[in-house]
């Protein structure tokens, strides 16, 4: 059955009423999975009037996009460029992947002494919930697994109840570099990383705090690696 002229037409949204939010969706998972994906990678400047044409509306929607991605931290606003997608250079990663594991192993240590019963079934829930989204055999929706992941991780914060602790690895995990280090697992990265998870409930189950602290490091460290080493199935 032929279209109609107007089902063929661009839906163009105007960024007035209540489409703009909408609108403002649209471009703003557009654009998101468009840097995870490495669309635009690190450095690349996008243009509100080039992002409009493919996402299919206006400019205002895409300028509130913008905004969103920026306060995520995957791009910052440059004042008569539009926005640059957000760089990290090998001594970011290092530096920021390096405190991760001194601050993470140290906070897996103190879990295994302080975790309760219910502790354990919650984590075991979340591994069993990040299993799932890996292995349904289609391709992997880290929209869904990044905030089971950050649920687990913060998890193990709260159990070792040590709160500036706590804070310092808030401030060094750069939520828009764990996207990142998510888009670029492989199949394979990403089973380690669930046998990772695993191993770390194992290490709390039995108490063992040196156990864990070791998993947490490899798991961290694991992470860094994805950046430099080639990228297999």
């Amino acid at each position: 059955m032929a279209e109609s002229a107007g089902a063929l037409a661009p839906q163009w949204d105007n960024g007035l009423g209540g489409g703009s939010n909408r609108a403002a969706d649209r471009a703003y998972r557009f654009i998101r999975e468009g840097i995870l994906a490495s669309r635009w990678p690190p450095g690349a400047h996008l243009r509100e009037q080039e992002l409009a044409e493919l996402t299919g509306v206006s400019r205002t929607p895409v300028r509130e996009a913008l905004r969103r991605l920026s306060a995520d931290g995957l791009l910052q606003l440059v004042p008569n460029l539009g926005a640059k997608v957000n760089a990290w250079t090998i001594q970011d990663l290092d530096e920021i992947f390096g405190l991760r594991a001194t601050l993470e192993s140290q906070v897996a240590g103190l879990a295994a002494s302080r975790a309760e019963p219910h502790h354990l079934v919650e984590l075991g829930a979340l591994c069993d919930a990040m299993e799932a989204v890996v292995g349904d055999g289609e391709a992997v929706d880290f929209s869904r697994i990044t905030p089971l992941n950050d649920r687990f991780h913060g998890l193990l914060i709260d159990i070792a109840g040590d709160r500036r602790l706590g804070q310092m690895i808030r401030q060094v995990v750069e939520m828009p570099l764990v996207l990142r280090t998510f888009a670029r697992y492989s199949r394979r990265d990403l089973a380690r990383s669930m046998n990772h998870h695993r191993e770390i409930v194992e290490a709390l189950t039995a108490r063992d705090g040196e156990w864990a602290s070791s998993v947490m490091r490899a798991h961290v460290r694991a992470g860094r690696a994805v950046f430099t080493v080639p990228k297999t199935e």
